[in-house]
């Protein structure tokens, strides 16, 4: 990445001010918040990894928020996050799909010599440093899961 995240952020939100873009502005600024309160709890700087991780977890907000106005029947509360989520998506590395998370967990799961179920901690923690940031940790853990127990 030539460019960090945070600049890029920062470049985003003043077009969408020029933009008058008030949706894309909203994400880009609570983003902006996100990570300036990551860096006062860091007490410094935040590295690139880190950056992203909170990114993510503005993400699992939106994922959880979307959830819950489905479920109360606010579909115009659902557009509004599910924008604001795919706004917010693009600043973070592609995702691997299952079948790319499945080659590395069963790599992992023949170095550690596992046999079973029994054997899941030692796998998760390997995969989870190995796909730390390219893979949803509960996408890795439902792969994990059904390779240990013969399920793929």
């Amino acid at each position: 990445m030539s460019q960090s995240v945070i600049e890029q952020i920062e470049r985003d939100t003043k077009d969408a001010m020029r933009a008058r873009d008030k949706v894309r502005l909203g994400a880009l600024r609570r983003a902006s918040a996100t990570i300036k309160n990551a860096e006062i709890e860091a007490r410094g700087e935040l590295s690139e990894d880190q950056v992203l991780s909170a990114l993510r977890k503005l993400v699992k907000q939106h994922d959880e928020s979307i959830d819950h106005f489905r479920a109360g029947g606010r579909e115009d509360l659902v557009a509004t996050e599910r924008a604001e989520r795919e706004m917010l998506v693009a600043y973070l590395p592609a995702q691997l799909d299952e079948s790319a998370i499945e080659d590395v967990v069963r790599r992992i799961a023949e170095g550690v010599g596992a046999e079973g179920p029994k054997d899941m901690g030692p796998v998760m923690k390997g995969a989870m440093a190995e796909l730390r940031g390219r893979a949803d940790g509960q996408a890795v853990k439902n792969v994990v899961e059904g390779l240990l127990k013969g399920e793929r």
